[in-house]
């Protein structure tokens, strides 16, 4: 574990600072390294170190022009804080733009990479590893180069993440065939296929996968452009909201079914235990010269707790160096 703390931005996301101070209360009492970026006279920090910070950039304001301009903000300090040593990573769970715009700007970009990405674990059940998916965001259009590219540092972070030691890497399409899909994602097939690749990548290509295929051992990495990708979380975030509400109206409806769920509850707390998002740890923006993690806007203090002990894990990797070697092989 890295010796250095996670610089978390106390003042980003929907419930904070309280949410996110009580996730790095509890991450510190885990026996993770935290450093709390704000302004100290909003901050409950009770021990924990805090580097001062007096602005805040809004969920909605325009990203890059607020990294720009508001330079004493919690996020841009966070960023600041990886780029000068004080800390190991930065945690987010602001303004999702701000926080790339700062890891970018203040710790510029690994050589080699021509566009960060972000990467999101998605559960999968009867597995222990999740799928990694990238971009989810940050680019909406790509060329082949760079999706090949996102597909080294997917394979990157499956390995240093979760242990894989040969990534599956899979290319979405509409169709499993090889001259399925648009003419970008025939491009990316043509160059993912090439076994030479593979080799320096230490990674296996499968092929096209579908979207259906997210939640199935079809692959570790799935490479796409940032617009679809984030199509795809979104959707898979809401047919998952949906689901859970229907399945707890429904065992709530009558006598009847709520005597059938003091039975049934108790078998999908594995499941529900899976696919809780607060445990995922967020997304990971790749190709920064830094371990940025991008929590969600509404992370619970669990959520924080988990997105720390994620950055911790990929610092003490030493997850940047293993991209920069990836891109230049």
């Amino acid at each position: 574990m890295s010796a250095l703390p996670v610089a978390v931005d106390a003042m980003g996301g929907d419930n904070a600072p309280e949410a996110i101070v009580e996730g790095a209360r509890m991450a510190a009492e885990g026996g993770h390294g935290v450093v709390l970026v704000g302004p100290p006279e909003q901050l409950d920090a009770s021990g924990l170190e805090v580097i001062p910070a007096r602005q805040v950039v809004g969920m909605e304001a325009d990203p890059g022009a607020s990294v720009r301009r508001l330079k004493d903000s919690s996020v841009v300090r966070a960023a600041e804080a990886v780029r000068d040593g004080r800390a190991c990573a930065m945690v987010s769970a602001g303004n999702t733009g701000a926080a790339m715009a700062s890891a970018l700007l203040r710790c510029g970009r690994i050589k080699g990479v021509v566009r960060p990405a972000v990467a999101c674990p998605f559960p999968v059940p009867g597995r222990a590893t999740p799928t990694v998916v990238l971009d989810v965001g940050a680019n909406s259009d790509c060329t082949a180069a760079w999706l090949v590219q996102f597909a080294r540092m997917g394979a990157v972070y499956s390995r240093a993440g979760f242990g894989v030691a040969e990534p599956r890497v899979g290319l979405l399409s509409i169709g499993e065939e090889a001259g399925k899909g648009s003419a970008l994602v025939k491009d990316v097939f043509a160059l993912l296929d090439d076994e030479a690749w593979q080799e320096r990548a230490g990674a296996r290509f499968v092929g096209n996968v579908e979207g259906r295929d997210l939640l199935l051992d079809c692959a570790d990495v799935i490479v796409t452009d940032g617009f679809t990708g984030n199509v795809m979380l979104k959707t898979a975030e809401g047919v998952a909201s949906v689901i859970a509400e229907e399945i707890i109206r429904l065992a709530d409806s009558s006598p009847e079914a709520r005597a059938g769920a003091d039975l049934f509850f108790p078998a999908l707390l594995g499941l529900y235990e899976t696919f809780d998002p607060d445990n995922t740890g967020g997304a990971v923006l790749l190709g920064v010269r830094g371990v940025c993690t991008i929590s969600h806007g509404s992370s619970s203090p669990k959520a924080i707790a988990s997105a720390i002990g994620v950055a911790h894990g990929l610092a003490a990797a030493g997850i940047v160096s293993q991209i920069a070697r990836a891109v230049t092989g």
